[in-house]
């Protein structure tokens, strides 16, 4: 039975899992650029985790999630464009809504307490951005980018 509902829902299922780990490079490289470049430059942290979580999930999306399994370089080359293409788009989402959720709404000030760790409202916003993230992609990558053709 859980085999059964396994192989139905692998590509969602296998989705999800790599989109967990792909949040964990983003919101990791996130925080590290944050603590070495500061804070206040979170705008700009966020690009350099972005680069680090599309590398990460081009990879194990072509691999496991969507199963493409070409590498000539004329797949390859048209995966890429698309996929960071798609990327970028969402990048753009989540750079203006991190400016939203920080600077307009002030969450730069916020600082939460959840279990015994607080957590500040870069983190509460990085977080909130990428559960809209991840929808985004989700659909790129499924109608777009690793599209099956009809035979």
């Amino acid at each position: 039975m859980i085999k059964r509902l396994y192989i139905k829902y692998k590509e969602i299922i296998n989705y999800i899992i790599f989109g967990v780990l792909t949040t964990v490079v983003s919101i990791g490289t996130y925080e590290l650029f944050n603590a070495l470049l500061g804070r206040n430059l979170y705008l700009l942290n966020n690009v350099i985790s972005w680069v680090f979580a599309v590398a990460f999930a081009y990879i194990t999306n072509k691999l496991w999630v969507f199963e493409s399994k070409s590498f000539r370089a004329g797949v390859v080359f048209k995966e890429l464009v698309g996929f960071f293409g798609a990327r970028l788009f969402s990048l753009g989402v989540e750079e203006a809504g991190l400016w939203i959720l920080m600077d307009l709404c002030k969450m730069n000030g916020l600082n939460v307490g959840i279990f015994g760790f607080d957590i500040n409202g870069s983190m509460i916003a990085k977080i909130i951005m990428q559960f809209v993230v991840v929808v985004l992609n989700y659909v790129f990558s499924k109608f777009i980018v690793f599209a099956r053709k009809k035979k």
